[in-house]
């Protein structure tokens, strides 16, 4: 356990010196986060606090289920939520009779 705390302090000490730096990138990099959320598009709200939408991230195109929580009169995403890739995407609306029927014999 004492090389794990060690490590613990070396990842410390090495954030501690690159935290100006990944400070200042994080307030660059903001405003294209808030020009990429414009790029979401909410297909529907499935309840009052779960959405899903399409964004643009990082070049790569999501289809993202996710909940969603108010804080200080805006509203964010939680953690608790998927994106899923285009591939993703196709492969389950593929098998979408497939939950369907699964549905229909559990009903």
């Amino acid at each position: 356990m004492s090389s794990r705390g060690k490590r613990k302090d070396d990842d410390v000490r090495a954030s501690d010196d690159e935290s100006e730096a990944h400070a200042s990138a994080k307030k660059v990099a903001k405003p294209a986060d808030s020009s990429d959320e414009s790029d979401d598009i909410v297909v529907c709200n499935i309840s009052k606090n779960r959405r899903v939408s399409v964004r643009n991230w990082n070049g790569k195109i999501w289809i993202d289920i996710r909940e969603f929580y108010v804080k200080d009169g805006k509203t964010l995403p939680g953690k608790k939520g998927i994106s899923l890739s285009v591939d993703q995407w196709n492969t389950l609306r593929n098998h979408a009779e497939d939950i369907e029927k699964a549905l229909s014999d559990l009903s």
